[in-house]
This record gives C-alpha cells, structure tokens and sequence, in this order.
C-alpha cells in the first residue's frame, strides 16, 4: 500500500470533483502491466521537427536518472518513536503500531554532476539515515545526505562515482505552457519509465508543503506520473533538464490528471547551496504579500492593478529598509512582470543573500521603480 506523506484537497470541474495533491514516495506493489505500441510520426513543433515517440530525448534522459531506496535504521526509528511518543505506548508497550519498525520507500533521483551528487525530492529522503541509488546501467552505491530544505521539498545525495552522465540543464523561464515534455522516473519500483504530455500551467501553488515560507511555483504538466516518480526529471524534447518532479494531484493516489514539477532554474539555485554548505541559504523579500484581485483589492481600499499587494513589511527586513511600504502593488522584479505570489517568491528564491533586485511598484497610482538589497529572514 502506497504511503503517502502529504494530500491536498482541490475543486475541479464546478467543485464536483476533490483532487488530492500527493507527493510520490513509493513503497512497493505489484502492478499488471500491458504492452502498447504506437506508430513513430513526425511533428512540427516550435519551427523544428520532434518525434511523436521522443525516442532522442528518451535516450538522452534516461541515464541520469536513478533509483533511490530509503531505508531507516532500527536506531533511528526507536529515536523518532521516543521524539512522538505516543501515549499508547503506555498500555501495550513498545510493540504499539510497529513502535520501533523502520520505515522505508523509493523514489527517484536526477544526477547533476559527473562526481555522483544527486538531485532527489526532500520527501524522498526526510525520513531515513540510509539510501541505496541503482543507476540506469544497474550499477549499485550507498549514498550519503548533503543536505535538504523542507520548504522548497529539494533534497541532494552523494554517491562516490566518477564519470557519471549527468543531466543537461534546461531553462525553466523559456518552457510554454503547451510544450511537449517527458517525465523520467521509477514509478510503482519499475525503473527507467518514460512518459509524455504537455506543459498544462506555470507558477501552479497547490499547498502542499504546509508552511507560510515554502516556495511552490511548480510546472504542471498532464505527463503520467506516479508514486515513485518523486525526484525524477522533468524534460524538454532535446532530453534537457527543466523540472524536478514532486507531486500529483489525485484522488486515489495514483495519476488521475496533473503532475507537478519544481522548475529547474529554482532547483539549481538550492542544489549549488546544498551541495557548497548543507543548506539553502535563501534570501526574503521580508514582505507579507496577496496576488491582486477583486477581493484583496477591496480589502485594502485600493484600485485594482495586476500584480502582487503588500499587505505589511517585516520590521528591518528587505523591503521596508529599501522603502516597500503596505499597500504597494508589485508589478515586475528585474523588469519581468509578476502577477502572483508564486512567481515573485520563485524570483526572488533563485537570488542571493546580497544581491540586489529592482522592484517595480504602483503606489497611489504611480509607478516607482525601487532597488532592493536582498537579506536573509530575521530570526525571531
């Protein structure tokens, strides 16, 4: 039976339909398998020829991609159990819900460097102390966590391995909605699985995370993508990196629809932190922030403008020491329009502790444009 660490309940169709929003850690099942084929064609797509089949950028993806078992120590579980105590345990011992049972699972991991560093999902690894990765070519390595940020559900292991196909980055901020991708992953424990759709939707917050400081601005894409397939790729029709994969939305808990990718560009800018200090070292806006609409726009007393409302500033940080004040509306970073809160938080998540970002802004009907020197969040 699938584990699943995280649902999010949705409308869809007139709200008759719930869609819950999985992440996709697989514990392993059998599944029926049948075979399929379908005639090669060749489409025109973006001025260039690309094959119905993607046979180019299937052969290109698949050998960075890895599978990844998760395993937790019997001493890590008896330490998690102690930490959640349960106070059943009191009456039926430690023998209470598996009390000191480890936990394990499987996902799917991309390789970023030919030295064996690993992008995977926060979720595929937050819960062991022990990771296997098979490669495409079935070679087998223990891994070790370098580090891992809950908020942005990035995760990177390291294998020790040399010469090491690693994965051709793409650019996140050019993918269309429309755009033929594939997603390459292991899902159900069957490894090296291709599958295709379109790009449905960018910038897409579904909630899953659970925090007021998580970044979600996933691609979303119709590619089949099923538990396992967590920290699997995302790829354009060259077999260029573009997305990690991290969620579906669903009722049953396998594929029913929509997948969600975390874009590329977003991935690199954590991966390089993990890798160089075991932490993503992000930068805030220190800002709290509302996509306009009618409703927003009416709450705070002001004209309706596409863009972002600054609902207050947090005291010393970025905004309000660069002169952001409440009731602003954001309407492009570093001259690129933003409409929601997803695109400004992946922007300024992709800068630096220290960069400095230009902010565009309507305030009282006229535009400014303010630099904005970028901090780290103030500890409370």
């Amino acid at each position: 039976m699938n584990k699943l660490l995280s649902t999010l309940f949705a409308g869809a169709i007139g709200g008759a339909i719930a869609l819950g929003s999985y992440k996709l850690l697989e514990h392993p099942q059998p599944v029926m398998v049948n075979q399929a084929t379908q005639p090669a064609r060749q489409v025109n797509y973006g001025g260039s020829p690309a094959p119905f089949d993607f046979i180019k950028a299937a052969e290109v993806a698949m050998p960075i991609v890895v599978h990844i078992k998760t395993s937790e120590s019997r001493e890590a579980a008896i330490q998690r159990r102690k930490q959640n105590d349960s106070p059943f345990r009191y009456f039926f011992g430690d023998a209470f819900e598996g009390y000191d049972q480890p936990r394990s699972g499987t996902g799917s991991g991309v390789i970023y460097s030919a030295d064996g560093y690993i992008l995977t999902n926060n979720h595929v690894v937050e819960f062991g102390d022990e990771f296997a990765v098979t490669l495409y070519d079935s070679r087998e390595f223990k891994a070790r966590l370098v580090g891992r940020d809950a908020n942005t559900d990035m995760a990177v292991i390291k294998i020790d391995a040399n010469d090491l196909p690693a994965a051709e980055l793409g650019n996140s901020d050019e993918v269309r909605v429309g755009e033929w991708v594939l997603a390459v992953g292991n899902p159900f424990d069957l490894t090296s699985t291709v599958t295709a759709g379109i790009v449905s939707a960018k910038g897409r917050d579904i909630h899953i995370l659970k925090s007021n400081t998580a970044i979600e601005s996933f691609i979303q894409t119709d590619a089949a993508v099923n538990p396992g397939n967590s920290g699997g790729a995302l790829v354009d029709v060259s077999g260029r990196l573009i997305g990690i994969n991290s969620a579906i939305a669903t009722p049953t808990g396998v594929f029913a629809g929509y997948s969600f990718a975390i874009p590329v560009n977003l991935v690199k800018r954590i991966a390089d932190d993990l890798i160089k200090y075991g932490e993503y070292k992000r930068a805030y806006l220190g800002a709290e922030i509302a996509t306009m609409d009618q409703e927003v726009a009416e709450a705070l007393k002001l004209d309706y403008v596409k863009g972002i409302a600054v609902v207050n500033t947090t005291p010393n940080g970025s905004a309000e020491a660069a002169g952001i004040e409440a009731k602003d509306i954001i309407t492009k970073i570093n001259g690129k329009s933003v409409t929601t809160v997803p695109e400004l938080r992946e922007i300024v998540g992709r800068s630096k502790v220290g960069d400095t970002i230009s902010v565009t802004l309507v305030r009282n009907g006229k535009e400014k444009e303010i630099p904005v020197p970028l901090k780290v969040a103030q500890r409370k």
